[in-house]
């Protein structure tokens, strides 16, 4: 959702929600957006100028389960979801907002396999390199527990 030009944060839109009187005044005055993990997946993919079969290679995720997620037939897993945040490039923003859209729960900094995930993230490893560390770590990769 944008505001004047500039995404608005949802913290900005959780305290327009508390300050309103009521649920449809807020709802007036913000309007809600229905979107969904396919649509965002596509999103991301196209400002990057990748394509499905890139994002495959890199996350390592099977191709037909890859394809049935960005045609919106089926949903991953968590560990599928960040393989496919790390197969597009995905910032931390980028991948707590498509572990949402999923259906999935967020990185969590107090959780020690987020926290390597968070790392690999935010220094722009590739799935491999995340696996990496986190086998090194002594935690569950990213490949061995996906779909």
């Amino acid at each position: 959702m944008t505001d004047n030009g500039h995404e608005v944060l949802t913290e900005e839109l959780l305290e327009r929600l508390l300050a309103s009187a009521s649920p449809e005044a807020y709802l007036a005055s913000a309007p809600t957006e229905a979107r969904d993990l396919a649509a965002y997946l596509h999103d991301l993919i196209n400002a990057r100028g990748i394509g499905r079969a890139d994002v495959i290679r890199a996350s390592g995720v099977n191709a037909t389960f890859c394809y049935q997620v960005f045609q919106g037939t089926r949903r991953p897993g968590r560990d599928t979801a960040l393989m496919l945040a790390f197969g597009i490039g995905c910032s931390l923003r980028e991948t707590q907002r498509l572990l949402r859209l999923a259906g999935d729960a967020e990185l969590w900094v107090r959780n020690r396999r987020d926290a390597i995930i968070i790392h690999c993230l935010s220094a722009g490893l590739s799935r491999e390199e995340c696996d990496d560390a986190l086998y090194r770590l002594g935690e569950a990769t990213l490949f061995a527990a996906g779909e």
